[in-house]
């Protein structure tokens, strides 16, 4: 049992444990100490071996019992028993997903918005483990609080993004997290999002919209011909926020048709979609992007943390984007 595997089990468990409204502050435990796992990437064997688990930062006892299971047996009945409990078992068609063949992440921010690291900072840390790229989308300016960037700033963080790619030797997309609005428009013209490489559109507010108006406006925005990626496409977070809720079945059907991937965002606070919406999306034919949403360099580690989504949705890795070459990659982008 690895850090990898080992920090994919402690993320699941606080998954399932931000369920139950009273196991939030649990929840947030096993989510960080699976951060710091995935961070780290301690020898678990050695660890156990010396009883020093709980040097790992953010492991107490209990977390360092389930650590311990997963080093002697490879399981962890914990988790075995929150899946029975939340009724979300194990199933027998789960897809392999290989970390090492993950190219770019396709969803990152940076402190043009409201991120916490720079552009160089961003990318410096990409470049560290071994990103061939790394689509760097910053809020559009709908919610003033994000700082979002409307046109002119755009075109003035391309010319930064030219100089830090030059330095730093990692290709970096000049993209946008571009707001969804309450009809379905994006936050951004069309002459703007067609010059850009790559467009995350996201619902961020009025997620209690009536379904019937919600699907409407969902399904404008994948049918947008210059959206990439829906980001985190409810908008939960899980145990403080119920995401949106519109027919899915009918906007992956379309996502699918229209060539827009569906995002499973890693941040532990949202895993959105969920590997069940994730599973129909895959059965509807759409492909994915696993992306971190990263506000600062040590969030990319939301992707290992959070891969097991992806597996338990049975997503064979051809159908996610991130684990396509940066040519076949801007082939695909509309």
């Amino acid at each position: 049992m690895d850090a990898i595997a080992a920090a994919q089990v402690l993320s699941e468990i606080g998954y399932l444990l931000r369920q139950d409204p009273k196991e939030v502050y649990r929840a947030r435990a096993f989510s960080a100490a699976a951060w710091a796992l995935a961070l780290e990437r301690p020898d678990l064997e050695a660890l156990h071996k010396n009883n020093k688990l709980t040097l790992i930062e953010g492991v107490g006892e209990g977390i360092a019992k389930v650590l311990a299971g997963l080093v002697e047996s490879g399981q962890s009945s914990y988790l075995e028993r929150l899946r029975a409990e939340t009724g979300q078992p194990a199933r027998d068609d789960e897809s392999a997903i290989e970390l090492d063949a993950y190219q770019g992440d396709l969803h990152s921010h940076t402190d043009w918005s409201d991120g916490r690291a720079t552009m160089l900072e961003m990318a410096r840390g990409a470049k560290a483990l071994g990103y061939q790229y790394l689509g760097v989308t910053d809020h559009s300016p709908r919610i003033k609080v994000v700082n979002g960037l409307d046109a002119e700033r755009l075109l003035a963080q391309s010319r930064a993004r030219e100089q830090v790619e030059n330095e730093v030797g990692i290709a970096l997309l000049q993209g946008i997290e571009v707001d969804i609005l309450e009809d379905g428009s994006l936050d951004l013209p069309d002459q703007v999002l067609e010059i850009l490489d790559i467009v995350v559109a996201s619902p961020h507010v009025k997620l209690r919209q009536e379904p019937m108006a919600m699907t409407e406006r969902m399904l404008r925005a994948v049918n947008n011909p210059h959206v990439d990626v829906i980001g985190h496409p409810t908008g939960r977070r899980p145990g403080s926020r119920e995401g949106a809720s519109y027919d899915f079945e009918r906007v992956f059907r379309e996502a699918a048709a229209s060539g827009v991937a569906m995002e499973i965002d890693c941040d532990p606070a949202r895993m959105d979609l969920s590997p069940e919406h994730a599973r129909l999306a895959l059965e509807l034919g759409c492909n994915f992007s696993l992306d971190a949403d990263a506000h600062a360099p040590a969030e990319f580690a939301y992707v290992p943390m959070g891969a097991w989504m992806a597996r338990r949705a049975g997503i064979p890795m051809d159908r996610i984007l991130n684990f396509k070459p940066l040519e076949a990659l801007t082939m695909i982008a509309k």
